[in-house]
């Protein structure tokens, strides 16, 4: 009977040996993930983002190249609208190029060492490192990581990192404060450690090799088009007056938004887009800003975009940047005031 118990009991512990054996601490997970980023010299990805921002989700297919130490190649495309945008950074500067418009803008930007991106695993990688509050548990032979974010978009409030057991990036999760899930990224085909041509991150190469996917569109110049309200504006802010202009080659509509008792306005502008027979390349001051449908520059006063084949400006001297930003968020479907 004793002998019978001992055994029992020896293999019991064996049990417990072999689990703890199997697992790590978080403090060696981080160590490891801390020397994957010093030795890695690139990597590839694809990944799947679906934004539960708006009435509807949105989904985009997301391809992903980096080369150390800044080069970067990001290809987003919405499926469902046919939509596809393309953000470069090489040695001439960082470039977001819409290649169903024949255009492409240049930044003298740091991008996107000023903010974090969801898509990025050093970016995620670096939200993990230097969180000192984040939780962390290991489920189904993942590590599973909940940190702060760096977000361009404030409400982004919290996020749910996923790794696998290479510490491979495989699913994030961002809540805002009441835990709703706003956006939810799955990767797959991640290759560390990937090699590119000579041309991977070339501005002309990509615009051209976009274009063979996705063909310029056809615009028709002074065609109508529905004007979009935003379904966000701070409070106090209604709309004063809205005026349709004529231009050169069809009309623009100019939305004057204003909150009298705090002093506070904002003019959003719309037209047709225009696509040109050759590509065009403006150099244009700020930074990207990622309005989750679409990739836009901003500068201090001002936000401008494209989408649907139509060209958006929004402009305020009173506002705050997180503020313009929510308000050109909004605008996004709704031809209702």
């Amino acid at each position: 009977m004793k002998k019978t118990l001992s055994l029992s009991l020896m293999a019991l512990l064996m049990v417990f040996m072999l689990a703890a054996c199997g697992s790590r601490s978080q403090e060696d997970v981080v160590d490891s993930l801390g020397e994957k980023m010093d030795k890695m010299t690139g990597y590839k990805a694809d990944a799947k983002m679906t934004l539960n921002t708006g009435e509807k989700p949105i989904t985009y297919d997301i391809e992903i190249w980096h080369k150390e130490p800044y080069f970067y190649r990001v290809s987003l495309k919405n499926t469902a609208k046919d939509q596809s945008q393309m953000i470069l950074r090489n040695k001439e500067g960082v470039f977001v190029l819409t290649p169903a418009l024949n255009k492409s803008f240049r930044f003298q930007s740091d991008w996107p060492e000023n903010n974090s991106q969801v898509y990025l695993f050093e970016s995620l990688a670096a939200d993990i490192l230097n969180d000192s509050d984040r939780g962390f548990k290991e489920k189904n032979d993942n590590y599973v990581f909940n940190t702060k974010t760096n977000y361009q978009n404030k409400n982004l409030y919290q996020q749910e990192i996923t790794l696998n057991d290479d510490l491979e990036p495989k699913m994030v999760r961002v809540m805002d404060k009441d835990q709703k899930e706003l956006v939810k990224l799955e990767f797959s085909n991640v290759e560390f450690n990937a090699k590119f041509d000579k041309s991977a991150f070339d501005m002309e190469k990509n615009m051209s090799g976009a274009q063979m996917k996705t063909p310029v569109m056809a615009v028709e110049d002074g065609a109508d088009f529905e004007v979009m309200y935003p379904t966000y504006t701070p409070d106090g802010m209604e709309i004063a007056n809205e005026r349709e202009v004529g231009i050169e080659d069809g009309s623009k509509v100019v939305l004057n938004y204003a909150d009298e008792k705090n002093g506070k306005s904002f003019t959003l502008i719309q037209q047709k887009t225009t696509a040109i027979q050759t590509t065009r390349l403006t150099l244009t001051n700020g930074e990207p800003v990622d309005l989750g449908f679409t990739v836009g520059a901003m500068t201090d006063n001002s936000i401008s975009w494209n989408d649907k084949g139509i060209d958006y400006f929004l402009a305020s001297s009173t506002l705050k940047q997180e503020e313009m930003i929510s308000i050109a968020r909004s605008v996004n479907g709704q031809s209702v005031k």
